[in-house]
């Protein structure tokens, strides 16, 4: 019985997981020529280090962003992510990434409490006002991230950072087939992001 139990998580794990990427399949522009000219980037973030260097998987997040910058395919950047502390900061260490590149400042917008993908995604259009935007983050993350943005009705388009073999790859993939779970639970019940305030 303990086994048919798991048997059948897994089939309705995986059974999500097909749905979210068929469910988004037509939201994600796989070549760069093809992503029409977006006003904003939303990169969301990921883990950086104690000295404020990104992680690889947020280093190519925002190299690909600015890829699109540099190509002129957008114009200014969203970067949302974890600054719950002052020694945590995930927005500003993004921040400071891309004025290095030479990124005016003036370009660049922060939010400070995306804290999760649901919470960035909600946060864009309730605190931003972004109606339409790109969403910059790696493949196995983007069809969770535009099957929220889609289900909050958000007119977003997503594009993949450039794939890379990253430490524990395969963990991160059946994480995020978990995660599937939490964010259809959270649009069911339509919650709310952890906090509507600039910063926590």
């Amino acid at each position: 019985m303990l086994f048919l139990g798991g048997v059948l998580a897994m089939l309705v794990i995986f059974g999500i997981h097909a749905y979210i990427k068929k469910d988004t399949s037509s939201m994600l522009i796989k070549n760069m020529q093809d992503i029409p000219e977006t006003t904003t980037a939303i990169v969301l973030g990921a883990s950086v280090h104690s000295d404020g260097k990104l992680s690889p998987i947020l280093k190519d997040r925002v190299d690909t962003s600015y890829l699109l910058y540099e190509s002129g395919k957008v114009e200014n950047f969203l970067l949302s992510g974890d600054h719950t502390t002052d020694d945590y900061d995930e927005v500003n260490s993004m921040k400071n990434y891309l004025l290095g590149k030479g990124v005016p400042q003036n370009k660049i917008t922060l939010d400070h409490a995306g804290l999760d993908t649901y919470d960035s995604m909600y946060r864009s259009k309730a605190l931003f006002d972004m109606d339409s935007a790109i969403v910059i983050t790696q493949s196995f993350h983007l069809p969770r991230s535009l099957f929220i943005a889609k289900h909050l009705g958000l007119n977003y388009k997503g594009f993949a950072a450039k794939p890379q073999d990253y430490k524990a790859t395969q963990q991160i993939i059946f994480r995020e087939k978990l995660a599937n779970i939490k964010a259809i639970w959270e649009l069911v019940i339509n919650a709310k992001p952890t906090t509507l305030k600039k910063r926590i």
